[in-house]
């Protein structure tokens, strides 16, 4: 069954990339659907978190600390969070809190000049080549039929699909019941009259943007354990398609930037195996065309009604 395992391989590689698009799309929903404005600064903050997160895992594995594999990635997860959200924090403040009455095209090109700024700065301090980064979690489980046809599940992938589960899993539970998830829910649904009940709406937005960016920390750290490759760009375009993912799940909809994100991961990884790779890209840009043509609202999301 040649057909079946290059489907079944396709699809677990489509399956671990679109989890890492949802991971990163949430960052996107949840600021739009708060502030209703696209923080196009974000695939960059998913690379400060790779480069963190690769860095602590060098000097971490380097060290004379005996310390096991797993301990070792489990503390660049934590430490590039917590570096990253940092920075997810100063960019909330610096390029929107200032800009947030203002025009929403000014904040726009705001996030813009963030995303260039941010890539030069890595440029500058860590050299703009590509470098090729130590992977923790090589090999994997390969599953053979009677005909000799197999397919791989690598190690990389069922972590990044494990680690995804948990995080949105966690996440779902914290926005439903935690006092914060209740604010957050509030200001989506009406910014200023959570603020006339007393909700702390600066204190939500930047919460939004420290938690969009701590999720993309661990995007980052994943799919570089993954892939091994690391540069200064690689948040462009991939925060490119995790916007995309939002977009096509309902933007403003975390649900909808889950399923949005496993849909684009999955339609990717079967138009590089069954067409060609060169044209993944067009695709997924594509079907951004098509569903704001047949369903704006996206795959989950809601029409807005302007009430008069």
């Amino acid at each position: 069954m040649p057909g079946l395992a290059k489907f079944l391989q396709l699809f677990i590689d489509g399956i671990s990339l679109g989890a890492l698009y949802a991971m990163i799309a949430i960052g996107y929903t949840m600021v739009y659907g708060i502030i209703g404005m696209i923080n196009f600064a974000h695939g960059e903050i998913y690379m400060i978190g790779a480069y963190v997160g690769m860095l602590l895992i060098t000097y971490l594995a380097g060290a004379a600390f005996g310390m096991t594999l797993p301990i070792v990635l489990a503390l660049a997860l934590l430490l590039s969070v917590f570096i990253t959200s940092i920075y997810g924090y100063v960019v909330e403040r610096i390029a929107y809190r200032p800009l947030r009455s203002s025009q929403r095209l000014i904040p726009l090109i705001s996030a813009i000049g963030v995303s260039f700024f941010l890539q030069n700065f890595v440029a500058i301090g860590q050299s703009a080549k590509t470098l090729n980064v130590m992977r923790l979690t090589p090999g994997g489980s390969v599953f053979q039929f009677a005909d000799g046809s197999s397919f791989q599940f690598d190690y990389a992938k069922m972590l990044i699909v494990g680690v995804t589960i948990i995080m949105m899993t966690a996440l779902t539970l914290y926005i439903k019941y935690s006092r914060m998830g209740r604010a957050c829910r509030a200001c989506a649904q009406d910014l200023k009259m959570a603020a006339l009940l007393g909700v702390d709406i600066n204190r939500v937005i930047s919460f939004t943007f420290v938690l969009g960016a701590g999720l993309a920390a661990v995007g980052g750290v994943l799919i570089t354990n993954s892939t091994g490759i690391l540069n200064p760009f690689i948040g462009f375009l991939f925060g490119l398609k995790a916007f995309v993912a939002a977009v096509l799940g309902g933007i403003g909809s975390s649900p909808g930037a889950m399923a949005g994100g496993v849909f684009l991961g999955v339609v990717e990884s079967m138009t590089s195996g069954y067409i060609s790779s060169d044209y993944k890209d067009a695709i997924a840009f594509g079907l951004l065309i098509a569903i704001l043509l047949i369903r704006p609202t996206g795959l989950l999301g809601r029409a807005q009604v302007d009430k008069v």
